[in-house]
């Protein structure tokens, strides 16, 4: 796994479900730009309490900075054109919230 730094916008909401164990994670979409000016779908997932509260606390469309490890993916969009992705386990959240001394994840 590459550790990385991952800044973008929500995409959606994030979702808290629960695992077979009744631990609770946090999945959310994150669009990020590439260096080429292509958007990326970073599809992210915390486990930490932290991470989980602050993926929640963000409605779509606000800016986020994420730390964690990162997976290199490629998916297939409709119209047959495949599509960088990345897959990561978050670590450490900062949002715009965290600038007030609100909160950091």
């Amino acid at each position: 796994m590459i550790s990385g730094l991952v800044a973008g916008k929500l995409f959606g909401p994030a979702e808290l479900r629960i695992d077979k164990a009744g631990k609770p994670f946090a999945v959310a979409k994150v669009l990020a730009s590439s260096g080429d000016g292509e958007t990326l779908i970073v599809n992210v997932i915390g486990f930490e309490s932290a991470v989980c509260s602050a993926l929640q606390a963000l409605g779509e469309g606000e800016p986020i900075a994420l730390a964690g490890g990162l997976t290199p993916r490629v998916w297939t969009d409709k119209q047959g054109n495949t599509r960088p992705a990345l897959d990561m386990v978050a670590h450490r959240v900062l949002t715009a919230y965290d600038a007030g001394g609100t909160h950091l994840a």
